[in-house]
């Protein structure tokens, strides 16, 4: 992705959702119950880009012993009919682990999510490829009244 250079701020001119989902390794050598928990996102992520009518917007991911997604949905209504949609890549992945590993301790789960109305964010950018909200909004330079962040999440 490209560098864009100077100062930018994302603008979402409608509600959305920031959904953090992970997992954490908490036992190094239970690789069978950690790589079935590992190996089911990027299958839902690939989903989820391929069909863009669901409402996912677009993401990043970290891997490492606590694993990362952040991502950008439309409406919690959308992100909680995928979590509960049988015939896609979540639910029975979901079953799957709950089944064979969620009791283990051997993998923690967690997500955090998050209702964001217009006016109720922040956030700048410098010097940065396409980026978090960034990634999915609208950039605009942040000079002006978007030069400090104050001004920019009033709206200013």
């Amino acid at each position: 992705m490209p560098i864009i250079p100077g100062r930018m701020a994302a603008q979402m001119d409608r509600p959305f959702v920031v959904f953090l989902i992970g997992m954490r390794i908490n036992n190094w050598f239970a690789v069978d119950k950690w790589s079935m928990a590992a190996n089911a996102m990027p299958k839902m992520i690939r989903e989820l880009y391929a069909h863009p009518e669901l409402g996912f917007l677009g993401g990043h991911f970290w891997f490492g012993r606590t694993t990362i997604s952040m991502q950008y949905w439309n409406s919690y209504e959308q992100l909680e009919a995928y979590a509960r949609m049988k015939d896609r890549e979540h639910l029975p992945a979901w079953t799957e682990f709950n089944r064979r590993v969620a009791k283990t301790g051997k993998v923690g789960v967690w997500h955090e999510t998050y209702v964001v109305g217009p006016g109720q964010y922040e956030n700048v950018y410098s010097s940065m490829p396409a980026f978090g909200l960034g990634g999915v909004g609208k950039l605009e330079p942040a000079t002006g009244k978007r030069e400090r962040a104050g001004d920019r999440l009033r709206g200013a």
